[in-house]
């Protein structure tokens, strides 16, 4: 028996039993001098990591001369590559480097978020295989989306055959890999939806091992109900709960959120699985659509512009809007910044009020109203919204179960004004929260971008660094490692990253994108085979 295990290896990977013979060395890439953070949230130690075929062969100290490459990582830390559970890159086949992902450390993205998804998980997941990506990804099934292949965009209850309908589009999507069930509750249509629906369709997701993953029905006056609401539907599915970019809104209620984090420590305490997910930025980002009353854009923009052209109708939103202001305790839509306006790009980086100036010659908040109404009039635009404190965002990161994730999508360098999280997020809980706040471990903040988002979304061969597991790393300095993407110029790609490997292979070497396309689909556990 002693002679067997010299000859052999014996890796254990999600239940199964790989054999690695030993006569299969030389390792394709092995990285030594390394601080190594395998993403338990325990201390770093030093070794070398072994890759061979995709996967992590070896760690710790051992003989390193028979290999085919070397990375020498002296005076660096490698820890699993970062998962980013909440993106929104439904088009990552457009733009397949995903090269802002990339340069932060981010080596496997979870899209599908706030409700909206491909109808067609598969056939989504699938696509790699003729359009490969540098990254991995695995997507959730939206609420919104199949909420609207059924009854469109209507503001009304399902009939029991458009229920039962929803549910085998839920079931059909995690069948073909998704893992869990996204809603959007401030989106169309998902904000006509009661939470019974959201629950049947839950409980379609739990059946095959899914996670409910919530950007919730409130963030600001009224969020306590929607979290409260969001582990109901938890509860009640039998299935974990995710709240996506856990935030206050509302200027109101800043300095609660000890407040909102004890509705999850009391659910978890009570046995209900419930996680959160940040990203470490005191601002949102979404449609400028949210800004008008879900009930006067029920249909689409073609029943909205018919709406807003009717002049009582308009001025009961312009009430509403102005009333809602008054509740989050902001006096204007100053906090309001367009990230693209396609209309008018001129107004690209510029606040609502600075826009109402440009365009009317007044900036009062009739007038700001009214230069809403009529960029949505013109199909909308992507907005950057101020209503968040830096107080609330350093309190949520403190907790165990919260995630690190961007909320973003594949960024085209130089398009707009987006969010910079989308090209800093990483890196910045790295350098800021990290390094120089001193707020967290770096042990702990690479937990909470590798090891946890993999339990919670069952990505089983990701998140540590372990023998078996798939050669999802990265390498970078502590002490350099920072976001330079900023509100006023966000096209700006993270520094401090030597190397990011995705399956083995290096697909950023510190100065470059290789041009290596190994990323793999991640399915959820009701994949049929």
């Amino acid at each position: 028996m002693a002679r067997f295990l010299s000859v052999f290896i014996i890796l254990v990977l999600s239940g199964q039993t790989m054999v690695v013979s030993a006569n299969d060395t030389p390792f394709d890439l092995v990285i030594v001098n390394a601080r190594i953070v395998d993403g338990t949230g325990n201390p770093w130690f030093s070794g070398s990591i072994a890759i061979k075929d995709g996967r992590i062969a070896k760690v710790g100290r051992f003989d390193t001369a028979a290999t085919k490459s070397v990375i020498d990582a002296k005076g660096q830390i490698v820890a699993p590559g970062f998962i980013d559970v909440h993106t929104h890159t439904e088009d990552i086949y457009n733009n397949p480097k995903a090269e802002n992902f990339v340069r932060m450390g981010v080596t496997s993205l979870v899209t599908g978020n706030c409700g909206g998804s491909d109808l067609n998980i598969g056939a989504f997941l699938g696509r790699i295989k003729t359009k490969p990506l540098a990254v991995n990804i695995a997507s959730l099934v939206g609420h919104n989306t199949v909420r609207s292949k059924v009854l469109g965009l209507d503001n009304r209850a399902p009939t029991p055959e458009e229920q039962i309908r929803m549910n085998e589009l839920v079931e059909k999507a995690m069948r073909e890999g998704a893992v869990g069930l996204s809603t959007g509750l401030i989106y169309l249509p998902g904000t006509f939806a009661t939470t019974e629906e959201v629950v049947e369709l839950a409980k379609a997701a739990s059946k095959f091992g899914g996670i409910y993953a919530s950007h919730i029905r409130d963030e600001g006056a009224e969020v306590v109900k929607a979290i409260e609401e969001a582990i109901n539907i938890g509860e009640q599915a039998k299935m974990p709960v995710e709240i996506s970019h856990f935030k206050i809104s509302s200027k109101a209620l800043w300095g609660r959120g000890a407040m909102t984090l004890g509705l999850v420590r009391s659910a978890r305490e009570r046995g209900v699985v419930v996680t959160v997910d940040q990203y470490l930025y005191a601002a949102s980002s979404t449609s400028l659509d949210s800004r008008i009353p879900s009930w006067a854009i029920a249909g689409g923009r073609e029943e909205g512009r018919k709406r807003l052209a009717d002049a009582e109708t308009r001025k009961k939103v312009a009430k509403e809007m102005k009333d809602e202001l008054k509740k989050k305790k902001f006096k204007d839509f100053s906090f309001a910044y367009v990230a693209s306006y396609r209309a008018e790009p001129k107004f690209n980086g510029k606040n609502i009020k600075e826009v109402a100036k440009l365009a009317r010659g007044k900036d009062n908040l009739d007038n700001q109203i009214e230069q809403i109404f009529e960029m949505y009039d013109k199909d909308g635009a992507s907005m950057v919204y101020q209503v968040m404190s830096e107080d609330d965002v350093r309190t949520f990161i403190r907790e165990p179960f919260t995630m690190v994730a961007s909320d973003s999508g594949v960024r085209a360098f130089g398009s707009g004004v987006p969010h910079p999280r989308g090209y800093g997020n990483n890196a910045r809980v790295l350098g800021q929260y990290v390094r120089e706040l001193k707020i967290i471990t770096l042990e702990d903040a690479i937990r909470k971008m590798t090891s946890l988002p993999a339990q919670t979304f069952n990505l089983r061969d990701r998140g540590l660094i372990r023998e078996g597991l798939a050669a999802d790393l990265v390498i970078f300095d502590e002490n350099t490692v920072s976001d330079k993407a900023t509100f006023d110029q966000p096209h700006q790609y993270a520094v401090g990253f030597s190397n990011v490997i995705v399956n083995g292979e290096v697909v950023f070497d510190g100065e470059k994108m290789t041009g290596i396309m190994p990323g793999q689909p991640l399915y959820g556990l009701g994949k049929a085979n």
